[in-house]
């Protein structure tokens, strides 16, 4: 059967890998970062809310965790806050208020979940191929919970026991590619005819 082609925003995405899943399955994805793309397709380099206002169906979107995140909230006591957890929650809201109507927000475990609102579904890379326990929670608008697609049974917290490199927080914030895969799939659905290429944004 073939699905609704969607017109799919991935915001706070340099690496391309949630986008090219989409486009792979015939929708039409683009990503969005400050940072630019690490992988070749339509991606708009810039301030995410200069095109929040386009005819989107669909947004995956991955807010900066790091003033967000519960490990860090005790740096930010009454005497310190200096407007940068501030200003990563008034953003983290920005795309949740947003008139997208599909959405999905991920983000480690973090404080939004007490000053907004609990995540609809928490996710752990081993549950879609990757013997990982990093927690992801998701939440959730006009979209239905991901099903665990390849549960894996050697598990262990690699991204926590990483050295110190200058890659390390890129490597710690990219998605799996199972975890796109299964949004690419189970949200967008194949919309490609068979026998027909990819298409990209014009």
């Amino acid at each position: 059967m073939t699905a609704h082609k969607l017109r799919v925003l991935v915001a706070c995405e340099y690496s391309g890998i949630v986008r090219n899943a989409f486009i792979a399955r015939g929708h039409e994805a683009m990503s969005c970062d400050l940072l630019p793309t690490e992988q070749p397709g339509p991606h708009y380099q810039g301030d995410v809310r200069d095109v929040l206002d386009y005819p989107w169906d669909l947004m995956i979107a991955h807010p900066p965790c790091t003033h967000l995140s519960v490990s860090g909230a005790r740096h930010f006591s009454a005497k310190r806050m200096d407007g940068r957890q501030q200003t990563a929650v008034s953003f983290f809201m920005t795309l949740a208020r947003c008139p997208i109507p599909r959405k999905v927000i991920e983000n480690p475990v973090t404080i939004m979940s007490s000053m907004w609102r609990k995540p609809d579904q928490v996710i752990k890379p081993w549950m879609f191929g990757h013997g990982e326990t990093k927690a992801t929670c998701l939440w959730l608008e006009n979209v239905s919970l991901l099903e665990p697609t390849h549960i894996v049974a050697g598990r262990e917290a690699r991204i926590h026991r990483m050295s110190p490199s200058e890659d390390r927080w890129k490597l710690r914030s990219a998605t799996y590619q199972g975890i796109a895969d299964a949004m690419a799939d189970q949200i967008g659905g194949n919309a490609l005819p068979s026998n027909t290429a990819s298409m990209e944004l014009a």
